[in-house]
């Protein structure tokens, strides 16, 4: 690569953003103002904001919520002050944040507020997971997160619920990471990352308080080419718990269709877990998740059917590389030893993936069967979806022929 190409990514920029910024929702002589403030940090005794945009060259800056309250119908927006990812405490940092690294971050706290009661880990890369896990111990989330995609997950962003250890940083310290962000890191661990120079390491005391952020809604904006602004409220999951599902059953033509297994507790704990994780992943999308692990995740297709089998051929290929990795402790597509290769080939394809008993994610509703059917000749256990096609007969008729289990959320969760 010649040298002005390299260059280009280590070129820092200063902005010309200004330091405060005010939007304002004005209906009649009701004026409803947000008062924002410009974030930065200091680093080498030098304040430094974005490192960059999306793109070296592309200006960029942080702004935090300060003051100010939108209230719109019945809906309120998050008050002031309730910091996250917009003001977060810098522990390290080789290299200060782009705007990549501060949204991997933000998406990854975006799920990681659903799971507080359990040590879990999210992966995120250009913003959508790469591996999310629930574990007993934090270090166990960690490796079941990374090897999960351990590929993807090359120079992720990593979320974690619980104050970092020495045994879990240890763990990180062995693959390439972007940014590591915690509630807190216990005495050693500081040590254990400083070798790695470039680890941006990032305290978020809010962790630790992130349940509360379930339900809070924040304004959204989208920006059009010739500046206009799209507004919208965020998205909030309703279906947080099992009571919240209903089993699948629709009418069509004066018959009525209904799924006839009900899902077993581990089904619905999936279920529930691939739903939630679901809510931070770029649509059109489908996952598989078992045993709190995600297994497959496709993410932002055109189709619904291509998409599951994306995910589908995903898991395929990151068992295969799990598998290499954890037995000659190098990547699939490094592997050239064919008899080795072989085994492994044997091994994934007789576990399907790792698909077999695992619940089926889906972020809209199947619109034919062909999706469903995706999953289940892998050998899924059970589905989640949002339910409301004209054809869901066909998807309940599909999963009772293979004694799968159904459910619906009644409520589409698409992320643009």
């Amino acid at each position: 690569m010649p040298d002005d190409l390299k260059k280009m990514y280590k070129t820092i920029m200063g902005d010309h953003f200004p330091p405060q910024m005010e939007v304002s929702f004005v209906e009649n002589d009701n004026r409803q103002t947000l008062f924002y403030e410009k974030v930065g940090w200091t680093i080498d005794n030098e304040n430094k904001g974005l490192r960059y945009g999306e793109n070296p060259g592309q200006e960029a800056a942080l702004y935090k919520l300060v003051n100010g309250n939108l209230v719109l119908g019945q809906t309120e927006c998050i008050q002031p002050g309730q910091y996250l990812a917009s003001d977060i405490e810098l522990l390290q940092s080789g290299k200060h944040p782009g705007k990549t690294n501060l949204t991997d971050a933000d998406n990854s706290l975006n799920i990681l507020r659903y799971f507080t009661d359990k040590p879990t880990v999210v992966i995120v890369k250009h913003n959508n997971p790469c591996g999310v896990a629930r574990s007993d111990s934090l270090t166990d989330a960690y490796i079941k997160a990374n090897m999960a995609d351990r590929v993807a997950a090359f120079g992720g962003c990593i979320a974690l619920n619980r104050s970092v250890d020495q045994s879990t940083a240890e763990a990180i310290t062995r693959q390439y990471a972007e940014v590591v962000a915690a509630p807190d890191f216990e005495d050693g661990v500081m040590e254990i990352f400083s070798k790695k120079k470039n680890l941006r390491v990032i305290k978020i005391g809010n962790i630790e308080k992130l349940n509360t952020f379930v339900g809070s809604r924040c304004v959204e904006f989208k920006s059009l080419i010739d500046g206009g602004l799209i507004a919208q409220w965020s998205f909030v999951p309703s279906a947080l718990t099992k009571d919240a599902l209903i089993k699948a059953e629709c009418e069509y033509k004066g018959k009525q269709y209904r799924i006839d297994r009900e899902p077993t507790q581990q089904e619905y704990d999936d279920m529930l877990f691939g739903w939630l994780v679901e809510s931070g992943i770029t649509s059109n999308s489908v996952i598989y998740v078992k045993d709190q692990v995600t297994v497959g995740i496709g993410t932002g297709e055109q189709d619904r059917v291509g998409v599951a089998e994306i995910a589908r051929d995903k898991a395929y290929r990151k068992l295969s590389d799990r598998y290499c990795f954890e037995r000659h402790g190098i990547s699939y597509n490094e592997l050239r030893d064919h008899a080795k290769k072989a085994e492994i080939d044997y091994l994934v394809t007789r576990e399907k993936g790792g698909l077999i008993g695992a619940a089926m994610v889906s972020d809209a509703f199947f619109p034919f069967r062909d999706g469903v059917d995706v999953g289940i000749r892998e050998g899924i256990s059970c589905v989640i979806q949002p339910g409301g096609s004209s054809n869901d007969y066909q998807s309940i008729e599909a999963c009772n022929e293979s004694s799968v289990a159904m459910v619906y959320t009644g409520q589409r969760s698409f992320k643009h």
